[in-house]
């Protein structure tokens, strides 16, 4: 991993925003082509998806709407540890998701005057779980669970089809499908199920989405943005990201493990550790080398670590530690500092926080109860990770009764003038024209 030296500098937010290391290149190319891909799907439909499975999932002639019986035999045939697993994850995000649901409040603006504010959930959502690296049950849950605490109607899934399996998509994600009553699901994959979901697909009984969510490479982030305006989606979740601050008390070894459990993602993970302790940099640089070696997917954590996007970044004391990780607002941030409970209010800006050297993100990933479908690319600055609060829209319910609206009617008129719409004015007033009406 290279190394990033900011001690001794003043940085400007807009210096340490620079100072962030990032894979623009890859990001800008991603976007080219994935908009390409949504619109060959808009244009094409299902004829465009069978090319795309052909050229980047090497499988033809596959069902593209799953039949009901692949869904019951993956089900059938799950290892039973991995269906309790599933099982005790689906419990824990379930609660954890109950709590992001507001409760209906009704405010009083005055005698006869009443605002309802509810959250309506959306009446169909897409899903997304990634395949080909790995393979993401845990995914499943993090769409689906939120999705239903919310309420929603009606959820599709799309995965990518696997070679390896005739063309099937992963049984394991059947399965975790089949375990929370989803029945609507596709072998589609990347860019072009984005595009599928946002446009659906006539020839394969494909409805479009209100909402498309899920994780993915930076092609799938790339094409949520290339939907947004025709489907609401999450935040762009591209490749994963993890951020770790550490100070002189952190165990190296830990902080190397956590580093790479993220890095064997993607060849295009974000890897990065600050610390303000020269000492604890170099240990975990040393970790890092055993670790990287020695981990199944060497080759691919290697090429992480290497990558422009990856860095060991050097402070001069916490408040330049806070500064950099609020500036880079990671997916995933672990705080391994000697007061790191009373530290965590300072980092304001991560998709999700780990407090402590034992809880590392991988707990996140499938047993915490938190979700780890979350903004990369620095969009955790401004965009919350996915919860039951993606698939809620919150309205607003106005009720005035005719005493009510007299007390506002000079005020509504003088507006209405004032803006130059008389229109305005005149609605009022046609409700004082003959005299109270019936509420």
């Amino acid at each position: 991993m290279r190394t990033i030296d900011l001690r001794g500098r003043e940085l400007s937010p807009s210096e340490m925003l620079a100072a962030v290391p990032r894979a623009t290149q890859a990001r800008a190319e991603a976007l080219d082509t994935a908009a390409r891909i949504v619109e060959e799907v808009r244009q094409r439909g299902e004829e465009a998806l069978r090319e795309q499975a052909e050229r980047f999932d090497r499988v033809t002639g596959h069902d593209l709407r799953v039949p009901s019986e692949h869904i019951a035999e993956a089900l059938a045939s799950l290892d039973p540890a991995i269906r309790a697993a599933l099982e005790e994850a689906i419990r824990r995000v379930r609660i954890g998701s109950a709590a992001q649901v507001p409760a209906e409040r009704t405010t009083d603006i005055g005698p006869g005057a009443r605002i309802l504010q509810r959250w309506q959930p959306v009446q169909r959502v897409g899903v997304y779980i990634p395949g080909g690296k790995a393979v993401y049950p845990s995914s499943v849950i993090m769409n689906a669970v939120p999705a239903q605490v919310a309420g929603v109607a009606h959820i599709a899934l799309a995965s990518p089809p696997q070679a390896d399996q005739g063309g099937r998509v992963h049984p394991t994600i059947l399965a975790a499908a089949g375990l929370l009553g989803i029945d609507e699901v596709y072998a589609m994959g990347g860019a072009g199920a984005i595009g599928a979901f946002a446009h659906g697909v006539e020839g394969i009984g494909l409805d479009p989405v209100d909402v498309v969510s899920g994780p993915g490479n930076n092609y799938v982030a790339s094409a949520k943005r290339a939907v947004a305006g025709v489907v609401g989606t999450d935040a762009e979740a591209g490749a994963t990201e993890i951020l770790i601050v550490a100070d002189a008390s952190a165990d190296p070894r830990l902080v190397a493990a956590d580093l790479v459990s993220q890095a064997e993602h993607d060849e295009q993970a974000s890897v990065v550790l600050v610390t303000d302790s020269p000492d604890l940099a170099d240990k975990v640089a040393d970790a890092l080398e055993g670790l990287a070696a020695a981990t199944r997917h060497s080759e691919r954590v290697a090429t992480s670590l290497a990558g422009e996007q990856s860095a060991i970044v050097l402070v001069d004391d916490r408040a330049m530690a806070v500064a950099f990780s609020n500036a880079y607002a990671p997916e995933h941030l672990e705080l391994h500092l000697e007061d790191a409970d009373a530290a965590a209010s300072s980092f304001t800006s991560a998709g999700a926080v780990f407090v402590g050297d034992q809880t590392p993100v991988s707990l996140g990933d499938y047993m915490a109860g938190s979700n780890h479908i979350l903004p990369t690319g620095g969009q955790a600055r401004y965009a919350p990770g996915l919860g039951a609060y993606t698939f809620l829209r919150p309205q607003q319910v106005i009720r005035y009764d005719h005493d009510a609206l007299a007390e506002v009617r000079q005020g509504v008129v003088a507006l209405a003038d004032t803006e130059v719409l008389p229109a305005h004015g005149e609605a009022i007033e046609a409700r004082f024209a003959t005299g109270p009406v019936a509420d």
